[in-house]
């Protein structure tokens, strides 16, 4: 018997997607993940059958003893099923109301959803076959209706769309439990993105903290050893100098030489030194520290400095490296002849204002070092901002908070 015309699309499209799909792949997968919580809802169907009914105790005492005991066992149960079947993990101590109001809506809606799908699916699949089964009907039966061959293929044309409205109730089901359970069975979003926030504030506290403290160690160390090395050198050939005068001169010479280059190199380590973490800096602050920086420079500098608490140190740190970069970019492509640096706190915000009257079109893509001050000032949860139009004068403003 040939299959009407006008049914023959919708049945070769139903059929193609369940040869496809049925019991394999994600259609698999969604029909086991969905039956599944029609057992695991068996407790609460049960409940509210009895509520239903009028047992007026047990609707009393049971909520009060479901969230307590049922509750957190039923969601690491669900939890287990949403990995294992659909591999989506659900983590965090998550919220026992909200895992509650799952348990009570979400899962049993589910579990009569599955129990719709699955009898869609076994009326849909006995109608989709009843050119099977049809002939184990008795044959006076068959001979009484002969016209049942024409009805048998409308029957069968049904069991299949059928079975394509199971298929697509499961998907449903399936995305509607998912997005309950990651609601619902998971931490509160608000307080997971919070408590993330957190921690990544912290660590990122943690990790400036321990580059400053590492920057501190090599300056002791460089302070303590390189340096007293070479100043012992330094000293050893200045002696040398002034004492050995039967030297030939070239002997004298190359003495001479040697001590220069020492000395060099004691002031470039000096400087290097007070770069990564000048001791002043710890012990008597910033205006201490920065009146050193503009002492430096190469061109006149007015400083104002009115710090009457000290913020941390790990922010005092790039408040000097912030002044003592941007007072190196002035000396370099400038072109200035003065610069003014204003270090104010007000309340919980370090300003800095470092200003130069030069050619100004400064500009921190050019790599001229503001880059790099943009993100030691964001280290700190800082803002940078620069104004440097044509023909000057610059402007860098810096506000770092007080505490990490």
């Amino acid at each position: 018997m040939r299959l009407p015309t006008a049914l023959r699309p919708a049945f070769e499209r139903t059929l193609h997607r369940l040869r496809r799909d049925l019991g394999f792949g994600v259609a698999g997968a969604a029909a086991q993940f969905v039956a599944w919580a029609i057992p695991m809802s068996v407790p609460w169907l049960i409940y509210e059958d009895i509520a239903a009914l009028g047992w007026v105790v047990l609707a009393l005492v049971l909520p009060l003893v479901v969230p307590a005991v049922a509750t957190p066992v039923l969601t690491r149960v669900q939890r287990w099923r949403f990995k294992e079947l659909l591999d989506i993990e659900i983590t965090g101590p998550g919220w026992a109301p909200r895992q509650l109001w799952y348990h009570l809506l979400a899962g049993p809606a589910v579990a009569w959803g599955g129990v719709l799908a699955a009898t869609m699916a076994l009326v849909g699949l006995g109608a989709a076959t009843v050119y099977l089964w049809i002939w184990g009907v008795p044959l006076s039966w068959r001979l009484d209706h002969v016209g049942y061959s024409t009805q048998a293929a409308y029957v069968t044309a049904g069991g299949l769309i059928l079975l394509g409205l199971a298929y697509a109730l499961i998907g449903a089901l399936a995305r509607l439990d998912t997005r309950a359970a990651t609601t619902l069975l998971g931490p509160v979003p608000a307080k997971e993105l919070e408590r993330r926030v957190e921690d990544l504030t912290e660590s990122r506290a943690g990790a400036v903290d321990a580059a400053d403290a590492e920057r501190r160690r090599i300056e002791r160390d460089l302070h303590d050893g390189a340096q007293q090395r070479l100043v012992s050198m330094a000293v050893n050939l200045g002696l040398a100098k002034a004492t050995l005068k039967d030297l030939p001169d070239e002997a004298r010479q190359v003495i001479e030489e040697a001590h220069r280059e020492a000395k060099g190199a004691i002031e470039e380590l000096s400087s290097l030194v007070r770069g990564l973490h000048p001791a002043v800096l710890d012990e008597l602050g910033l205006d201490a520290a920065l009146s050193g920086i503009a002492a430096r420079a190469p061109l006149p500098v007015r400083l104002h400095v009115h710090v009457p608490e000290r913020a941390a140190p790990t922010v005092e740190a790039v408040a000097y490296f912030v002044v003592s970069e941007a007072l190196a970019n002035v000396a370099k492509h400038a072109r200035a002849e003065r610069a003014d640096v204003t270090v104010v706190r007000a309340g919980g915000t370090l300003r800095i204002v470092v200003e130069d009257d030069g050619v100004g079109g400064a500009d921190p893509a050019r790599g001229s070092g503001l880059g790099g001050l943009a993100k030691r000032t964001g280290s700190v949860d800082g803002t940078f901002d620069i104004s440097s139009p044509r023909g000057g004068p610059t402007v860098i403003t810096v506000e770092l908070p007080c505490a990490l």
